[in-house]
């Protein structure tokens, strides 16, 4: 403004000068009311009672969502970027108020803190809930990833910082010495320290290697006192080279990395405190807001404010878009918006030449980009002074140069803190860098593809630091854990006391991780541990006549990751895939190799199934998993193929009925079987969708025939706490049926569970008859699931004629296995006043009885056969064979006669009698049938009565020899001999006498 040529006394010089002051007001005032018209906040959060709450807002890091939350509201919402008219995505997984937010480099997690006291991860941008990953005593205030996303450090009320392992969940340090809730909590963008405020103004430096405290300045932040709706922020430059904090006299205070001192300051036209700062994607540029209720911009360098807005409320939270010129921002009573252009367009853009530190890249729950195909993350051939060659070549250069194993854990950040050494310290120059590339190209090759699914034991839940936690829990008992200092204090309990064992409680030193129960012992183990990263292996029986049965083994550069047992053996699979076997006594019987990483191993009796991957996971995140069936006494693989998962699931329970039948249940809550059915496949008899109950997880404990034992556990929890014992929840099975038009599928599912009940059934007959060992009440079983079908498939019938299916009711009467139940489908639909279909059904039941007498009658010449050879093997046997032979040969033949079963319709005795399946005018009919055909080569009257006796018996003990079963009993259970019959075993004996005498 140029001065007019008037005197300074005059009166115009003063009335210039007023007017000027009063048209520069103007001005100001005009530019801020058009800049709040042209800010348009919308509400997404609704305070309680109007009043003020600390609400919070983050970009991610591809700027295509916007994460809001505010601490009057339970609800996360994750708005959609480009399409703001779409309605956001809601998480409703707290109980009370969200206090903090956090997102990984990568944008594939999202933390939340809340009043409740929890702090949760979820996936994104999906928004699926992933754990709880730690508890606090006291409502949460700040939270914070490190560089990596290997780390979360997490504070607030209850003055103690943790830095929690995002990979296991586990606690890698506990830093104390604020004195007031901590607020604020950012780790160095190099890696090396991280740095906190509270709400009474102190700041804290801590070393992340010691976890030691480097810098305390106290009273150099405002003290907000009670007031949550606005929390002591701070913040470092992007370069990692200053820390901001607001200041005592309404400014922002830059301090020193490494010395702590303080730098200068921002002040400008703030009238009341500073309660949040962000620093632009560039760092050139910084946003403040205050009490004012303005937000300025400032341009660092120059230390001066180049842009303003004015808000109807102070503005609690602000976030910079990763791309673009543009500013969100959220206020203390839920209303957010974007300030588009916030720094002139005529200055340099915020996001213009970024300062690049390198990351390693680590996935959290999804496949995400390597590191430098973002703009958030660094190119690995950065900083490699004048290097161009591609990562790989560098990395195999770097190899021969470092003959070293490169053994790193990337879940620890005490191990992955890159040395990043500043412009104020003494640098090793050239050989961090590399080591840092290194580290880079290392786990980014790591990482790269979907994750897999990580080993686990059925029936154990997370640790929980303080708290009790299950090792093992299945039908038997449980096993639980507590950690004390240096000590873990380990409990086993049965869930029927007066059969169970009472075991005393033991005093565990090793620190183990997993365990697994049975009626004979228990089983533990730890991951590897100190220098040689020895992993130990221990077998605790509940009685021995011996002293001194315990044992244990350990394993050097080897880590147990499974464990299962058995009637007499132990098994555990390791990281190099080694499965081992043990006997109870602790023989080393067996090492075998697997094709891959293992899941999950269950033991039953003889039996071990290992669950391992069959190959890296699908893009679509489906895991690929294989399962093998091992018989440790006979030392054969009984099964072995594909395990199916829902698509995108993970497998959450693995195990054996109670019948022994192998079950496995996944993470969208399908349970599966597997039946000898179709050659052996895998049956779906429970989805927890069909039970359309939201807000419940079922965790497994076990299954039998009928029944799903689980946990119900109330979303979000996944798993039970350990503090109190669990109560078990009875689930039917079920068939997921599709909507049938019949509306009867209750009794479709009751006619598919029993048909598969009898399948197994049979099956199991088979195999104990092949064995040698056989078990009457089998018979009975089989019978009484024959008979329950039919009862069902009747009553399907009678849906069937009701909804006019009259061609469905045809193909169930087929499906009759009794001929009682076929005249009882005739009565049923003559009832029902259906004649044609009554004609179908009985001539169904007369082409039965045709062909079954039409077999009947070929067989009496084969049984005539039989008895001469038979014969001849008495002779035989009398020559060889021993009297206690010959007692065993008659019982044995004995048995087979007891073990036979008519197929269809000729079941007698036991069969007909319980039902009253007895028709004497049909029995007449097939006889005198019987007869004619066996009176054909007959010359007498006398001959052929005689005969018709004694050929009648024949078909019935012959008939019996035609049920589809092993009918030898002397043959061994083996590929060749299964498909023998009497008849050739008998033949082959003979033989083998004659070529003895010869």
């Amino acid at each position: 403004m140029q001065l007019p040529p008037y005197p300074k006394s005059s009166i115009l010089y003063i009335l210039f000068l007023y007017f000027s002051y009063q048209s520069v007001l103007f001005r100001e005032n005009f530019y801020s009311a058009m800049k709040i018209r042209t800010i348009k906040l919308r509400e997404v959060h609704k305070s309680d009672n109007g009043e003020s709450s600390f609400c919070s807002l983050l970009w991610d890091h591809s700027g295509q969502h916007i994460v809001t939350a505010s601490s009057s509201d339970n609800s996360i919402c994750i708005h959609d970027a480009l399409l703001p008219s779409n309605a956001p995505k809601i998480l409703r997984n707290h109980r009370e108020g969200v206090t903090a937010l956090a997102i990984s480099p990568n944008s594939t997690c999202l933390a939340s803190g809340s009043v409740d006291h929890s702090v949760k991860l979820y996936k994104f941008p999906g928004g699926d809930f992933e754990t709880n990953i730690t508890r606090f005593t006291l409502p949460l205030r700040a939270l914070s990833f490190n560089k990596s996303g290997t780390m979360l450090a997490a504070a607030g009320d209850d003055e103690g910082i943790k830095l929690v392992n995002t990979v296991d969940g586990t606690i890698a340090r506990v830093l104390k010495g604020h004195k007031g809730s901590v607020t604020s909590l950012a780790f160095d963008p190099k890696g090396e320290y991280l740095a906190s405020l509270d709400s009474v103004g102190t700041i804290i430096f801590w070393e992340l290697q010691s976890g030691n405290t480097i810098h305390v300045l106290k009273g150099l932040a405002p003290n907000n006192g009670s007031d949550i709706s606005v929390m002591n922020i701070l913040g470092w430059s992007p370069d990692g080279e200053m820390l901001a904090v607001p200041g005592l006299k309404n400014d922002v205070v830059m301090y020193d990395r490494d010395t702590a001192e303080k730098l200068f300051s921002l002040r400008g036209d703030h009238s009341e405190p500073i309660c949040f700062l962000s620093w632009s994607p560039n760092g050139k540029y910084m946003a403040t807001s205050g009490v004012d209720r303005q937000v300025l911009i400032w341009d660092v360098d120059k230390k001066q404010d180049i842009e303003r807005q004015k808000f109807n409320d102070c503005i609690s939270c602000m976030s910079w878009k990763p791309h673009g010129n543009a500013l969100a921002v959220i206020d203390v009573t839920g209303k957010y918006g974007l300030w588009e252009s916030a720094v002139p367009s005529s200055m340099r853009s915020p996001t213009e030449d970024i300062p690049s530190l390198r990351s390693s890249g680590f996935v959290l729950f999804d496949n995400e980009e390597e590191p430098g195909s973002s703009g958030s993350l660094s190119d690995l051939n950065e900083d490699s002074h004048g290097e161009s060659e591609p990562p790989s070549r560098k990395r195999l250069r770097k190899q021969s140069i470092y003959d070293n194993d490169w053994e790193e854990d990337i879940t620890d950040e005490l191990e992955s803190t890159r040395k990043v050494e500043s412009r104020k310290k003494p640098s090793n120059g050239h050989k961090n860098d590399l080591n840092n590339v290194k580290k880079g190209v290392k786990n980014t090759i790591a990482t790269a593809g979907p994750k897999m699914q990580e080993a686990f034991q059925p029936g154990a839940t997370p640790a929980q630091p303080g708290k009790r936690h299950f090792l093992c829990y299945n039908m038997l008992g449980n096993i639980t854990t507590m950690a004390h200092d240096g000590y873990s204090h380990i409990e086993i309990d049965f869930h029927d006391t007066s059969t169970g064992p009472r075991v005393p409680a033991m005093t565990d030193y090793f620190g183990f991780t997993m365990a697994a129960l049975n009626e004979n012992g228990s089983v533990f183990a730890n991951p590897g541990k100190g220098e040689k990263n020895m992993s130990t292996l221990m077998y605790r029986p509940f009685s021995t006549w011996a002293n001194n049965s315990e044992w244990s083994m350990r394993f050097e550069d080897e880590e147990v990751r499974a464990l299962a047992l058995g009637s007499d053996w132990i098994a555990a699979v390791t990281s190099l895939h080694f499965l081992r076997i043990f006997t109870e006594g602790g023989l080393q019987r067996y090492v075998l190799s697997l094709d891959g990483p293992v899941v999950a191993a269950v033991g039953f009796k003889n039996e071990l199934a290992v669950v391992t991957h069959s190959s890296p996971s699908l893009p679509s995140d489906d895991q690929m998993l294989e399962f093998r069936v091992f018989n440790i006494h006979n030392g054969t693989q009984s099964l072995r193929g594909r395990l199916p998962l829902t698509p995108g699931s993970c497998l959450t329970w693995f195990g054996f009925s109670e019948e022994g039948l192998l079950s496995s249940f996944d993470s969208k809550g399908v349970l599966r079987v597997f039946t000898n059915q179709f050659g052996g496949s895998w049956m779906p008899l429970f989805s927890s969708n069909k039970l359309n109950k939201e807000g419940e997880n079922y965790w497994v404990v076990g299954l039998n025939a009928n029944k799903l034992f689980c946990i119900v556990c109330k979303f979000p929890e996944s798993f039970p706490q350990a503090t109190s014992k669990p109560v078990l929840t009875l689930l039917d099975l079920s068939f997921p049926l599709a909507s049938s038009d019949l509306g009867a599928d209750s009794l479709e599912n009751e006619f598919m569970m029993d048909n598969m009940h009898l399948c197994q059934t049979q099956k199991r007959i088979e195999e104990m008859v092949a064995a040698g060992h056989y078990d009457t009440s089998l018979d009975d079983k089989a019978f009484n699931l024959e008979a329950s079908l039919d009862r069902c498939i009747l009553r399907l019938i009678a849906s069937c004629c009701n909804g006019d299916k009259l061609v469905r009711a045809t193909e169930l009467v087929k499906l009759l296995s009794l001929e009682k139940s076929v005249k009882g489908a005739i009565k049923l639909v003559t009832a029902l006043k259906l004649p044609n279909l009554a004609e179908r059904f009985n001539d169904i039941l007369e082409e039965r009885l045709s062909s079954e007498t039409d077999r009947k009658t070929a067989l009496p010449q084969m049984t005539s056969h039989c008895d001469a050879i038979a014969k001849t093997a008495n002779v035989i046997d009398k020559s060889f064979t021993a009297p206690e032979s010959s007692k065993t040969s008659n019982k044995a033949s004995s048995q087979t006669q007891a073990l036979s079963t008519s197929s269809l319709f000729t079941k007698k005795g036991a069969v007909e009698e319980p039902l009253e399946y007895k028709d004497e005018k049909l029995e007449e009919t097939r006889t005198t049938k019987s007869e004619k055909a066996v009176d054909v080569k007959s010359k007498s009257k006398d001959a052929k009565e005689v005969k018709t006796v004694e050929e009648t018996k024949k078909i019935k003990a012959v008939d019996q020899l035609t049920f589809n079963r092993p009918s030898n009993p002397f043959a061994k259970s083996s590929s060749k001999q299964e498909n023998t019959s009497l008849f050739d075993s008998l033949k082959n004996m003979k033989k083998a006498d004659i070529k003895g005498k010869t």
